[in-house]
């Protein structure tokens, strides 16, 4: 993976982590802050341990680049090993491999945090303990996706929309809406790419609620059988336009370096790899329907191998001069607002895209989480839960 356009003055970056990072450590002596009244205990960040000089993580790829795990490997003296995972199922089998001693902590999107609370694959943390905490965005502090019953289980990192994507020479006009990928007369078809995981119904039930609001969906995860029928119905019309599904991101990249695939749903690192290489001219744009999005959190594994230099990683991914440095390559938006001047500073006009602080735009994004059979609401123990939809999505894809 490459910078991001030419935004993103990789010297002056490096100068910003080095000078924080300077003498500065931490560590967790396990405990503290999680609360009395029965709340589990929780690991606390603490500036004077000494860390076990290893770190193993799984992330999401381009979360872990050199130009800021390098400064952190030089001040913690933690050297890191990274396991890269394309879906959010692959990343929550990888954590509990060998009895989740295999990793230390994963950059778990939320369509995979509860599931790795509710099984108890990961550790309460004291958020108190970190002190950029305070500048985390209000809808970050405390969400569902991490925060159950006033515990937290890890500290924000990135977040961002699924966005849809297009080639501006083959795409015109440019789309206002996602019936460019969903509808059969769409004259695209052949040369469409989506997301390869389950959680993808969610964009179709997300477009049905905008187009079929007789089905009466209120949440593209919380769906009943009905509703998810009549999303399976409309992905697999999709699915004789597809050119290829895409998990690993650089497939999608691929299909449009080569001119297979011309629009779909895409992340913004794979967009900004495209503008980086200069290739073939790409766009993208928020579709009248909205958009399914991701909030990303690190997590610490509850049997972590190497608990403080994992302690020390999440302190040191919260600092703005880091989150800044991964949005800017990544695409994505910082959850620390302290990173919001430098991030507009540095790329003008295009930092309006990021929405760097911005919790109303946020609250508009269908953040993944996982489908569970309780609806959330007057209808209860009446929705399908992730299995079913794992199993739709076999017949949707035909394997």
């Amino acid at each position: 993976m490459r910078r991001v356009r030419g935004a993103f003055a990789i010297v002056a970056v490096l100068a910003l982590v080095a000078a924080a990072c300077g003498g500065k450590g931490s560590s967790a002596g396990g405990g503290g802050g999680g609360g009395g009244g029965g709340a589990p205990k929780a690991f606390s960040y603490d500036p004077s341990a000494q860390g076990e000089g290893q770190l193993s993580l799984i992330a999401w790829p381009g979360y872990t680049q050199k130009a800021w795990v390098k400064p952190f490997e030089n001040e913690t003296g933690c050297q890191v090993t990274v396991k890269y995972g394309n879906t959010s199922d692959e990343m929550v089998n990888l954590m509990r491999q060998q009895g989740g001693t295999l990793y230390d902590g994963v950059s778990a999107s939320g369509d995979a945090t509860n599931r790795l609370i509710a099984n108890g694959d990961v550790a309460p943390i004291n958020v108190n303990s970190f002190p950029e905490y305070p500048d985390v965005m209000q809808s970050l502090q405390a969400p569902a996706h991490n925060t159950v019953d006033g515990v937290h289980y890890g500290v924000p990192y990135m977040w961002g929309p699924n966005i849809l994507m297009f080639n501006t020479d083959v795409v015109k006009p440019a789309p206002t809406s996602w019936n460019v990928v969903f509808e059969a007369n769409s004259p695209y078809a052949g040369k469409i790419t989506a997301y390869d995981s389950p959680i993808y119904i969610a964009d179709a039930a997300m477009y049905l609620m905008a187009h079929q609001p007789g089905l009466g969906i209120t949440d593209p995860y919380e769906l009943t059988s009905d509703q998810l029928n009549a999303a399976v119905d409309l992905l697999k019309t999709q699915s004789g336009m597809i050119k290829k599904y895409w998990a690993v991101y650089t497939d999608e990249i691929d299909g449009f370096e080569s001119g297979d695939m011309v629009v779909g749903t895409a992340w913004p690192v794979n967009q900004s790899i495209l503008e980086s290489d200069n290739k073939v001219p790409v766009a993208s744009v928020i579709p009248s329907e909205g958009v399914t999005g991701w909030a990303d959190t690190w997590m610490m594994s509850s049997h972590a191998p190497h608990p403080i230099c994992m302690l020390k990683w999440m302190e040191y991914t919260l600092r703005p001069e880091v989150q800044t440095a991964v949005a800017e390559y990544y695409g994505a938006t910082p959850s620390n607002t302290a990173s919001c001047p430098q991030l507009n500073k540095d790329l003008g006009a295009d930092a309006a895209n990021y929405h760097c602080g911005d919790d109303a735009f946020l609250s508009k994004v269908f953040l993944w989480k996982p489908p569970l059979s309780d609806c959330g609401d007057s209808r209860g123990e009446t929705c399908v839960d992730y299995s079913a939809w794992t199993n739709a999505w076999t017949q949707i894809r035909g394997a």
